[in-house]
Order: C-alpha cells, then sequence, then structure tokens
C-alpha cells in the first residue's frame, strides 16, 4: 500500500478532522470580546465535537454495515462460492483483503475438484482392479473342477500361472497404495542395473519359457543411483507389458546408453506397437489404448505407476513405438552430479 493509497483510505477521516478545527476555531473566533465565562465557550466546543463524533461514527458504520455482513455471511456454511459475489471494496485496505479472500477461495475450491477427482479415479482403479483379479480366480476354480483326464503336473502348472497373475495384481495395488508415502519408503544407493534385470526376467521365466521369446542384455554391469526396490517394480512393469504384447517367438533387448548427463536404460522388444494416437497417452492413468481392449485385459495402470514412481525418483520414463514393429521404453537416470539439481 502506497502512502497516496493510506491517505484516500483515511479521507473521511482528514475531512471530520478538518470540520472539528474549523468548528473549534469558530467558537474561538465568536469568543472573542464576549463577556461570558470562558467555560461556556469550552461546552460549546465539546459538545459540538461530541455531535459531529456522533455523526462521523453512525455514517462510517452505515457506510461500512453492508461490506461486513457480506463478509459475515460468506464465512458461514454455504461459502463455498461467496468470495466471488462479495460488494466491492470501500477502501484500498479492504481491497487487499478481498482480493487475499478470492485466491483462498479459487485455491480452495481447485484442491476440493482435484481431491474429488482423485477420489474417482481411486474408486475406478479398485473397481477395475477386483474385476481383473477376479479372472485368475475363477480360471483356477475352472481348472480343479473341469479338467477331467488332465495330469495332476498339468492342473499345477496352470495353477501357478493364474496364481502369478493374481500375485501382480495384488503387488500393483500394493503399490499403488504406497505411492502417496513414497517418502517414507526409499534410499537412494548404487544400483547394479545387470542384477535388477536378472530378477525381473526370473521373475517372469516361466512366460519367456511358454512364448519361445529370446532375451539379449546388453552393457548391463553399470551402476546407478536409485532405490533397488522401486526401481526393481519400474523394471518389472516394462518388462511385463513387453512380454504381454510380444508375440510367441519374439525378442526382448535389454541394452545401456550414457551421456554427460544421464544414463539410460532402453527395453526394447519386437511386439504389435502402439497406434500414433495412443502413444503418447501409455502414461495416463488408467489408459489402456486398442492394445489393452483388444489382446489383453488391462487395468491402464502399469505404466502409469511406473512413470510416477521414477519421477519421485527423480528419474523419467520416455517411450517409442510403431505400429506392427515394436516399442522401445527408456528409463533415464539422471548422473549423481546432476541427480541433486532435480
Amino acid at each position: 500500500m502506497s502512502f497516496y493509497h493510506y491517505l484516500l483510505d483515511k479521507r473521511f477521516f482528514l475531512g471530520f478532522y478538518v470540520l472539528i478545527m474549523v468548528f473549534i476555531s469558530s467558537v474561538m473566533l465568536f469568543s472573542i470580546g464576549d463577556r461570558q465565562p470562558i467555560y461556556h465557550n469550552i461546552v460549546y466546543a465539546n459538545a459540538g465535537c461530541l455531535f459531529f463524533l456522533l455523526v462521523y461514527l453512525a455514517a462510517g458504520y452505515a457506510y461500512r454495515r453492508v461490506f461486513f455482513l457480506e463478509l459475515k455471511e460468506w464465512s458461514g456454511e454455504n461459502s463455498q462460492h461467496a468470495a466471488a459475489s462479495l460488494a466491492e471494496p470501500q477502501n484500498h485496505q479492504q481491497a487487499i483483503y478481498l482480493e487475499l479472500l478470492r485466491k483462498l477461495s479459487a485455491s480452495h475450491t481447485r484442491d476440493l475438484q482435484e481431491s474429488v477427482t482423485e477420489q474417482r479415479d481411486h474408486q475406478d482403479f479398485i473397481l477395475s482392479w477386483i474385476h481383473e483379479v477376479k479372472l485368475p480366480i475363477a480360471a483356477s476354480r475352472l481348472l480343479m473342477s473341469n479338467s477331467p483326464g488332465k495330469s495332476v503336473e498339468y492342473i499345477v502348472d496352470k495353477l501357478e500361472d493364474e496364481l502369478a497373475k493374481i500375485d501382480n495384481y495384488v503387488e500393483q495395488v500394493l503399490y499403488y497404495s504406497r505411492i502417496d508415502s513414497f517418502s517414507k519408503d526409499y534410499f537412494i544407493t548404487e544400483v547394479q542395473l545387470g542384477q535388477r534385470i536378472k530378477e525381473s526376467v526370473k521373475k517372469y521365466a516361466k512366460l519367456f519359457i511358454n512364448k519361445n521369446i529370446s532375451l539379449q542384455m546388453n552393457d548391463m554391469q553399470h551402476f546407478i543411483q536409485s532405490d533397488s526396490k522401486w526401481l526393481s517394480y519400474i523394471i518389472d512393469q516394462i518388462t511385463a507389458n513387453a512380454l504381454k504384447y510380444t508375440p510367441d517367438g519374439g525378442a526382448i533387448v535389454f541394452s545401456f546408453e550414457e551421456d554427460n548427463r544421464e544414463k539410460r536404460l532402453l527395453i526394447s522388444d519386437t511386439g504389435i506397437g502402439i497406434s500414433a494416437e495412443d502413444v503418447h497417452r501409455v502414461f495416463d492413468k488408467g489408459f489402456t489404448g486398442t492394445n489393452g481392449r483388444i489382446y489383453a485385459k488391462s487395468t491402464g495402470m502399469g505404466l502409469y505407476l511406473a512413470r510416477q514412481m521414477a519421477r519421485k525418483l527423480g528419474h523419467d520414463l520416455s517411450i517409442r513405438s510403431e505400429e506392427g514393429t515394436g516399442t522401445e521404453v527408456t528409463i533415464h537416470i539422471p548422473k549423481l552430479e546432476n541427480y541433486y539439481r532435480l
């Protein structure tokens, strides 16, 4: 607030002050040569000043009453959208307070809308997850009750496949529930890429064998700065997607690159690829795309969670794909000197 605005806000007080000075000066001027006792003039001056003071207070109260009544109403229960409808401010100070109230109200409305959207997304994910996890459960029951002539080894093998699907779904919802408290559960250290990739391949070894998918690992002895557990989950999600959309007899390749700023883990496959209209949305929450709807059931959360976790670790994910040719997902890991600038 400038001094000019301060004086402008005090214009009524200054006017009142001038009026009092004029009144007192007039009483003193007309009392010259008057033979009445001086206390009479003092009584006149005090009475006049009191009258003008009461008029000033009454006028000021009436002038400000409308604004403060609306402000009181705004602070009531139904006040969510009332800030925008408050009366125009009567001085610069009120204008500052009103602008602050409107900004706070707008911020509160945005936060509320984000909370509602997040709650709706959470509910949609849980409903989708429940439907997906019921499929391997139903398949397991069908195997146990309707497999005449099948060997025990065959049934056990198929049950293990369904249990692996259930385990993956449970792991996904577990990481989804922990992503908001991520900061309490990670530790950045030196991680050997080759070891993490071998663990992921071992986890999906049966699927590699059943689909006759070849595996290639190029130069995986490098170390990066990351959290071992969360990085493993990111690699698992990318590997699972590559296996899901790569036909029998295909290939998955893990390779490493680096430059002055970052290290990169590239995971490429010879799968069905992603259409041009879908490739920029694969990291969106709940997005399944054409492939997810046609070729395999999907919650649309795997790559979304992977990218969210990567960014919380200071990493990032990018994707390149050509429909019918294959897909390449890259994990970008900044080097140590750049990591702490994030």
